[in-house]
């Protein structure tokens, strides 16, 4: 099986950033985090898609990164798509992730140029919530629970 790139699709859900807009920071942080990972930058765009949606694209040596941003839904999506066979796309997006803080992540990780049997050509997808998150519902379930009983003892 030969793999020519790797791919891993995000989706971040309920971001706790409040910087979906600020794209400067965004890229700084996005540069610099690329620079200590050795990738090399051959152009960057941004673009403001409309009041509330901006995309930015980064074209790399080794491949490309794109971010897609939507602060009313405090919802960022990103692809990240590197030309080696050897490549960790994970990297970039952990810290995507420390970036925007999400409570839920969901990401599709694809190995291109897979010339194996269409079978081994699925996807995987892997869905996270952040633990925080869980301990917030975990909580709520057992303040619902508690009063539920309260009631009944005072009848």
């Amino acid at each position: 099986m030969e793999i020519i790139a790797r791919q891993l699709t995000v989706d971040m859900y309920n971001c706790k950033t409040n910087r979906f807009t600020d794209m400067e920071l965004l890229k700084s942080t996005l540069l610099e985090m690329l620079e200590t990972s050795d990738f090399n930058v051959l152009k960057i765009d941004t673009e403001m898609m409309d009041a509330d949606h901006y995309a930015m694209l980064l074209l790399l040596k080794e491949g490309h990164l794109t971010i897609h941003t939507y602060a009313s839904l405090r919802y960022a999506a990103a692809d990240i798509f590197l030309c080696e066979k050897e490549a960790e796309p994970e990297k970039l997006f952990k810290a995507l992730r420390g970036f925007f803080k999400p409570d839920k992540t969901k990401t599709t990780y694809l190995k291109r140029g897979d010339f194996g049997t269409v079978k081994d050509m699925k996807p995987k997808i892997k869905t996270r919530v952040a633990p925080l998150r869980r301990i917030h519902n975990t909580g709520a379930k057992v303040i619902r629970l508690l009063a539920h009983r309260n009631r009944k003892s005072n009848y």
